[in-house]
């Protein structure tokens, strides 16, 4: 296979307090490798061991979709965030595309918390663009916009192991947090613009 899971774009205590690197620690290098681990060893041997992340998560099914795509999911996950992030985007698309699909950035805020609320058991909260219009979508499990017509914009990841360690039960702080400190707003224009 010629892909690995990518290093982490900061410190894994760059998100403290906000984030531990604790739990960093936990998710990145036992969920977010393992999955790779699994992955691999899925396809050693086999023809996909050849093509790209993403033709794998959009071609295949049962457990190699889904470890590929979680570790798709949890890299763009860990690429939507940054140290001192989050809040209102700045002026510019992303701002001009929230203003336009949503209302406005509390507008966004609500509506993007309460899908990774609604989410019973693990998923994944997504901003996506889909015909030149934002949503915001949820998915279970391993589910990821990559498959469909909706392209990713920025996530959240509602699996248990990215909040516990922080917030126990509370995820709808986790998303509260993530929506006020974590955003990466350049990641999402870069997303936007590509």
């Amino acid at each position: 296979m010629n892909f690995e899971v990518p290093a982490l774009p900061y410190a894994k205590d760059a998100l403290e307090p906000v984030m531990s690197s604790k739990t960093l620690e936990f998710h990145y290098e036992k969920h977010h490798k393992g999955y790779m681990v699994k992955l691999k060893a899925a396809l050693e041997g086999k023809p996909d061991a050849d093509k790209t992340l993403e033709d794998i998560v959009k071609s295949s099914s049962g457990g190699v979709f889904n470890n590929a795509a979680q570790v798709y999911n949890h890299t763009f996950f860990w690429e939507g965030l940054k140290p001192g992030g989050g809040g209102a985007p700045p002026a510019g698309d992303v701002a001009d595309l929230i203003q336009r699909d949503f209302g406005g950035w509390d507008a966004f805020r609500t509506q993007f918390i309460q899908a990774g609320m609604t989410r019973f058991g693990s998923g994944w909260a997504w901003l996506v663009l889909e015909g030149g219009k934002a949503s915001i979508v949820s998915t279970p499990n391993a589910e990821t916009p990559l498959t469909g017509a909706g392209k990713p914009l920025l996530t959240a990841d509602v699996w248990e192991h990215a909040y516990y360690l922080d917030y126990q039960n509370k995820r709808d702080t986790f998303l509260e947090v993530f929506c006020d400190k974590l955003i990466n707003w350049e990641f999402v224009a870069a997303n936007l613009k590509g």
